[in-house]
């Protein structure tokens, strides 16, 4: 059996999780979320951990008992804290500005760059040079801080552009004669 599919999942207080037969529902201060269940996975509820098993002895079931665990417990943890992604700008003349739903970028463009904000997606500016997404969905918020980035990626020789805050760029050396 999986490693990760073992080892259930505690369920905080003030977090709510439904099992209907096709449909996983999580609910909690961070918002609602649902996913789809898998054949291949039994789901049981035991006095406030959710185990997943795989259904037969298929290497398929015991791949995807890891993964659904892992999701679930992705969505456990959004709907209780949330996730968050930051990003950085480097660059002169490069800012960000948050106003309610849409990030307003300045990024070295003739023009500015406005990026609509999905539904349960927040954006934050610290300052200038600095965008925090935050979200209760992991994926959602991993996806909009890679199309924020794909923006303006970083180049190879000075490093401006947008990163990830804890990205590290390999700056290449220049041409020498």
């Amino acid at each position: 059996m999986s490693r990760v599919g073992k080892m259930p999942v505690a369920i905080p207080q003030g977090v709510d999780v439904s099992i209907q037969n096709d449909q996983i529902n999580v609910k909690g201060t961070g918002g609602t979320l649902s996913l789809a269940t898998n054949a291949l996975v039994n789901v049981s509820n035991n006095d406030g951990k959710l185990s997943f098993a795989p259904a037969d002895e298929s290497r398929e079931a015991n791949a995807m008992s890891g993964t659904l665990r892992q999701l679930v417990n992705n969505m456990v943890q959004g709907v209780s804290k949330g996730f968050e992604k930051k990003l950085s700008l480097v660059g002169v003349g490069y800012k960000a500005a948050a106003q309610g739903t849409k990030l307003n970028l300045a990024v070295g463009y003739s023009h500015p760059v406005n990026v609509e904000m999905p539904a349960g997606i927040t954006v934050a500016t610290p300052t200038p040079t600095e965008v925090v997404i935050k979200g209760a969905d992991r994926q959602r918020v991993g996806q909009i801080a890679a199309e924020i980035r794909a923006i303006r990626p970083p180049e190879p020789y000075k490093g401006k552009g947008i990163r990830y805050a804890d990205e590290k760029i390999v700056i290449k050396e220049t041409k020498k004669k």
